[in-house]
């Protein structure tokens, strides 16, 4: 594939929405936005894509999916950070942790990336492992009681991601079953 081709993937809406997602999650983990953060967290995003090999054109953009995908990971940021906050000021630990299977019928290695980054990021649970080709994710949890829960909001999430950023099927690009 020549560097034309290359850069014309990488500029497409969707994989441009990847790439967004990609470097907040960086600046996320390091703790805050800076050019240095950017910078590097765009460079690490455009080697991970192409190293991941996502076919371009899988589809396009459906925005009220993307939208609501971004507000329940931006509520569960705020829930979740006000939870361990609690936790952690309370002298009584209520902690139960636990590591639990996920099953997620995600229709491709992009909607898996979004799921992790999305969970990751929150804090109080941890994508400890996860097989791309079920779908399914492990996860470290501090509430074992509210399992059940979770496990139902992760495939909510993964809903959304796969309405969000639909694969094309039909442009001879292989899916995980």
């Amino acid at each position: 594939m020549s560097f034309a081709a290359t850069l014309r993937e990488l500029v497409m809406p969707r994989r441009l929405v990847t790439l967004a997602l990609l470097v907040a999650a960086w600046c996320a983990l390091w703790g805050g936005i800076s050019a240095a953060n950017v910078l590097a967290g765009t460079v690490v995003a455009v080697a991970v894509t192409l190293a991941a090999g996502v076919q371009p054109g899988q589809g396009r953009i459906r925005l009220v999916p993307l939208l609501q995908f971004v507000w329940l990971v931006a509520l569960d940021l705020v829930s979740s950070t006000v939870s361990v906050a609690w936790e952690i000021l309370t002298p009584t630990d209520y902690t139960d942790e636990a590591v639990i299977a996920v099953d997620t019928q995600v229709e491709s290695r992009s909607h898996l990336l979004m799921l992790v980054v999305a969970i990751t990021v929150t804090p109080g649970t941890a994508v400890v492992d996860t097989d791309a080709d079920t779908g399914r994710f492990y996860l470290h949890l501090l509430h074992a009681d509210k399992a059940d829960a979770i496990v139902a909001h992760v495939q909510r999430l993964a809903d959304l991601a796969c309405q969000a950023l639909p694969v094309d099927t039909d442009a001879g690009v292989e899916v995980p079953t």
